[in-house]
């Protein structure tokens, strides 16, 4: 809706050019962001251009906004340029309004001031983003040094480039300076060019002797599982960062310890399926990465000058929370870090091989196929990750399949006796055998699935699902469930569900199940999620996180050359040549992508009849299978259902991360 109507025959000409732009102002956040404005006074406002994407942060927003009374709430989410104002009456909303719209206001790092636009809103509403997690061994211990021992570490940083001299001792080192930082190796050289460590050319003198005193106190408390041997020291300017990067697991051992000096920053990690937590690192903090942090999880600096925090009025010395009421920007300052390891002297054994370059014989050989561009090339894909794969799962993929979709049993039931039903892609014919007042037949493109119905007495036979065997308008009703999201182009989805509506009599009805993109709903997680959700490992004492911040961020290469090609782990810098390749998906997280490989674990104990797969990823598997997919988006499943002529959409439905639509032939 607009915002309150005015004259426009009594507006100046600059009048009328600010309404305009107010105008323009309320369409782009409608049409980015979803935010309706009103057009009647509320008491809540959104204002357009004061947000902290475009480097307005909170205390000057609120300053100016407090000049026309008390402001109850003021909502700055990372990232967007606009912020949400509430005032505790109508009439001080009003006169905000009224007075602010096409004013200026100065920014922290913009030379040029920034026109805000206001706009009533019903409500304010943050999207009740829960505070997220810390990744599972990663500890943050905030001052875990004095500033005078600080102090005797950073002027140790910026001695000499070639030795540096502690009680008389000269101590060699590497260093370098790269793109993103000044950067100085003890101990051993860590080569940037193959992201890896000489460890016959260890160098002279070991680690500085300035860093006992600390080394000694990890080690003590337990924050080190073995005495470091090697330290780089990083020296970061404002607006410098570091690339997101796995740790390359072969040179050294698990457990990696960051010292935070001179400056606070935010290090953002980040898991392969996409989740995004930025942790917080203050001035002489000790950063602890073990386990899935240090093995799985990339992690980064993005280069800025301003980083998204909590206000400093709502959260304690040092602390960063996960609400997001609160967030400000901050300008970054120079800091250094003591990064110490462990060099390895075994081949890395880990549990995550994906991203292992010590078990790189568990990695897929052939690179992830692209999204098809011709019906050949899909019935090829299709061939390989759908129809080949369930014919090697079959049997364990049955066992998992045993109990039938309550809505799907309720549809079955509620045909009339008699009925002629066809399931369109039985699998296991787990609903062939729902309602026996019913004649029901399945047919499967599986070889091996049709034998496990016909093991079970079911009719059953083999067919593809886009031309099926039986003559038009046989059908009292069909079912096709989990099936359709198989076919890997939009128009071989339309002719699978064409050729459903072909074998319906006219007055019959279809069921359709598809993977629903949206694995949550209406605030509440789908099975799916909440699998992986009751796993997820409690915050740790200390350690502290805020959300995080989506950018653009340089990616190493060759530390993540087979964790993009297996998890499209970074999807804001894959190579353009590779942007149309399948991403693996990570099981149990939400869907990244439309189009997809899902993996299939087979067992230990289970048979498989070809070694066309990934070996083994962990000690009880047989083998690693992908199978294709495209997840449907909210309205999707509908939207194909009408452009066929000759049905009717009788109800759509969710129902446990999936769409689903009951069709009617007319």
């Amino acid at each position: 809706m607009a915002a309150p109507a005015r004259d426009k025959s009594k507006l100046s000409k600059e009048q009328k050019k600010l309404l305009r732009k107010q105008v323009k102002a309320q369409h782009i956040l409608l049409k980015q962001d979803g935010i309706a404005t009103v057009s009647v006074p509320t008491k809540h406002l959104v204002i357009a251009n004061g947000g902290l994407g475009n480097g307005v942060n909170r205390q000057q927003l609120n300053e100016v906004l407090q000049k026309f009374g008390t402001v109850e709430t003021l909502l700055m989410l990372p990232h967007k340029p606009h912020a949400f104002a509430t005032y505790s009456t109508i009439q001080e909303a009003r006169e905000a309004y009224n007075a602010l719209n096409g004013q200026n206001i100065k920014t922290t790092e913009n030379t040029q001031p920034i026109i805000l636009y206001l706009n009533f809103v019903e409500e304010v509403v943050s999207n009740d983003i829960p505070p997220l997690s810390l990744p599972p061994g990663l500890l943050v211990v905030e001052d875990i040094i004095s500033p005078e021992y600080e102090k005797r570490l950073l002027a140790f940083a910026d001695e000499s480039p070639n030795t540096a001299m502690e009680n008389g001792k000269g101590v060699l080192l590497a260093q370098k300076s790269l793109k993103h930082r000044r950067v100085k190796h003890y101990g051993y050289e860590f080569r940037y060019d193959n992201n890896k460590v000489d460890k016959d050319k260890p160098l002279p003198g070991g680690l500085p002797e300035v860093c006992d005193e600390f080394l000694d106190q990890c080690m003590e408390k337990g924050y080190a599982k073995f005495k470091p041997d090697q330290l780089t020291i990083n020296q970061y300017e404002p607006g410098q960062g570091i690339p997101p990067h796995i740790d390359t697991h072969s040179p050294f051992e698990d457990g990696i310890i960051c010292l935070s000096l001179g400056a606070e920053t935010v290090m953002d990690f980040k898991h392969p399926n996409g989740l995004h937590v930025a942790v917080m690192l203050p001035r002489r903090s000790l950063l602890v990465m073990s386990g899935e942090s240090r093995y799985l999880w990339s992690h980064g600096i993005t280069p800025r000058k301003l980083d998204v925090v909590s206000s400093p009025e709502t959260q304690k010395t040092g602390t960063i929370t996960g609400d997001i009421s609160n967030l400000t920007l901050n300008k970054r300052g120079t800091r250094t870090s003591f990064t110490f390891r462990k060099v390895r002297t075994l081949p890395c054994n880990c549990g995550y091989p994906e991203v292992c370059d010590s078990q790189s014989f568990r990695k897929c050989s052939d690179p992830p196929p692209s999204v098809p561009s011709s019906d050949g090339d899909a019935s090829k894909l299709e061939h390989k990750y759908v129809h080949d794969v369930y014919d090697e799962i079959a049997g364990h993929f049955s066992s998992t399949r045993h109990t039938p979709w309550p809505k799907v049993t309720k549809f079955l039931k509620a045909l009339p006796a008699g009925a002629f039903v066809v399931d369109v892609g039985c699998g296991n014919g787990k609903y062939l055998g729902v309602n026996k007042d019913l004649f029901m037949v399945g047919c499967d493109h599986s070889k091996n699935l049709a034998h496990i119905c016909r093991e079970r007495n079911f009719e059953v036979f083999i067919c593809d699902g886009l031309l099926v065997p039986l003559r038009s308008g046989v059908c009292d009703a069909c079912i096709s469930i989990a099936v359709v999201h198989h076919f890997s182009t939009e128009a071989r989805r339309l002719s699978a569900i064409k050729e459903i509506v072909r074998l319906l009599r006219p007055g019959g009805k279809g069921l359709i199940y598809v993977w629903a993109m949206e694995q949550e709903r209406n605030k509440v997680k789908s099975k799916y999620l909440m699998e992986k959700h009751e796993k997820t490992i409690k915050t740790q004492e200390n350690c502290t996180t805020m959300p995080e911040v989506d950018e653009d961020q340089e990616t190493n290469k060759v530390d993540l050359a087979c964790f993009n090609q297996l998890a499209d782990f970074n999807k804001d810098t894959v190579n353009k040549q590779n942007s149309a390749r399948l991403p693996v998906h990570t099981n149990r997280t939400a869907f990244e992508s439309q189009d997809l490989l899902v993996p299939w674990h087979l067992k230990a104990g289970i048979k498989a009849n070809s070694v066309s797969s990934l070996p083994p990823t962990g000690p009880n598997e047989l083998a690693v299978f992908h199978r294709y997919y495209h997840v449907f988006s909210d309205g999707e499943l509908e939207n194909i259902c009408r452009s066929i002529s000759n049905i009717r959409i009788l109800q759509s439905y969710y129902d446990q991360g999936n769409w689903c639509v009951i069709i009617e032939k007319y």
